[in-house]
């Protein structure tokens, strides 16, 4: 049986928590930790954005990210789509159709390095960025990515340890690239990055000139590389040489 005092004391307490001025105080500690949350973001050492993948073009950003790349909101906006190619690396351009087409694939998260530049300014810089999807349609489509870049040339307190996080990082990356290849693959890999051609290859291994051809060949493709050159940076960065 409920006591009579208690349910009062109960009813009173809710009547003060629903209470106009509790309904104020709730508030008001609502848009303080909100004012909080919004500071964070635009003063955190990294630029944040959002895009459209249809319309290719940032639809927010944060205040660093403004004062790094000199453009406004306002003016990234005005911009649209021509605002990537105008900041970003020739060579590094095909990398938002990339990330978009990933996003498309229901890829969750895109990561990579690239050059970009100041407004009214020719030095490049490198950044490093990740991307995620933000917003759906109703179909599950990903309507907006949030991208986070960090200016990698800030990251100079630690550079030794910065070299050797790339090197671990690219040894595994292709140490999970070069495992797709078959064990006689492998052999043939390994060979050819030591410098052997065709003909030497096969007959150490006691196969045709053809077949080695034909593994080559097959090995390009898995580890998409165009040439024998590239195929032995690939060993170097993998120990494999």
């Amino acid at each position: 049986m409920v006591c009579l005092k208690d349910k009062i004391c109960r009813t009173r307490g809710t009547a003060h928590r629903d209470s106009p001025d509790a309904q104020l105080s709730e508030n008001a500690r609502l848009g303080s930790q909100l004012q909080q949350y919004q500071s964070i973001v635009q003063q955190m050492p990294a630029m944040v954005y959002i895009s459209n993948i249809d319309q290719q073009s940032v639809t927010w950003c944060n205040k660093t990210m403004e004062d790094t790349i000199g453009y406004s909101l306002d003016e990234i906006k005005s911009l649209g789509p021509s605002f990537f190619p105008s900041i970003m690396h020739p060579d590094d351009a095909m990398i938002t159709a990339v990330s978009i087409q990933s996003f498309r694939e229901n890829k969750n998260l895109f990561g990579g390095v690239l050059r970009v530049k100041k407004k009214d300014t020719d030095y490049w810089f490198w950044v490093v960025g990740l991307g995620q999807p933000y917003t759906f349609d109703e179909q599950g489509n990903v309507v907006d990515v949030i991208c986070t870049f960090l200016d990698f040339s800030l990251a100079t307190d630690t550079s030794s340890q910065i070299s050797e996080a790339l090197r671990d990082v690219l040894r595994r990356r292709n140490e999970d690239v070069i495992n797709k290849l078959t064990n006689r693959e492998k052999v043939i890999f390994t060979l050819a990055a030591q410098g052997f051609n065709n003909k030497e290859i096969a007959e150490k291994l006691s196969l045709s000139r053809y077949t080695v051809e034909t593994h080559r060949k097959n090995i390009r493709l898995k580890l998409k590389v165009r040439n024998t050159s590239e195929l032995v940076a690939l060993a170097k960065q993998t120990g494999i040489q």
